[in-house]
């Protein structure tokens, strides 16, 4: 399961790398940019498919939008020039804090109350 997971931060880290590429790609009309999204997208899909064979998809899907969006938020504030604010900081603070406690509240394997499946 340790497998799944860091599969999740891989894909978390290449929803960073998709989303900038997207902004730089300035509307798909710059090559590179665009190809980069193109990789980095098919990447980070590919490794939360990967996971969900294990995880549970709440939990995975949560942590995996989490890093993206705080990824994102986080470099286009150090290299993009995005507003950075005290608001901000704590948000992504928020988000970090509330998937990491999404995460633990149980996941895959793990006892629980789980819905019967028809």
């Amino acid at each position: 399961m340790a497998r799944a997971w860091l599969l999740v931060i891989a894909a978390g880290l290449f929803e960073t790398g998709f989303a900038v590429s997207l902004k730089l790609s300035d509307g798909f009309t710059r090559l590179w940019p665009t190809i980069g999204f193109c990789v980095f997208a098919l990447a980070s899909f590919g490794l939360l498919t990967l996971s969900l064979k294990v995880l549970d998809v709440g939990p995975a899907y949560a942590v995996w939008t989490g890093i993206g969006a705080s990824g994102t938020a986080i470099y286009g504030m150090a290299f993009l020039g995005d507003l950075v604010s005290t608001l901000k900081i704590v948000s992504i603070t928020l988000v970090i804090v509330g998937t990491i406690g999404l995460q633990i509240s149980g996941s895959a394997g793990e006892p629980g109350a789980r819905l019967p499946q028809s």
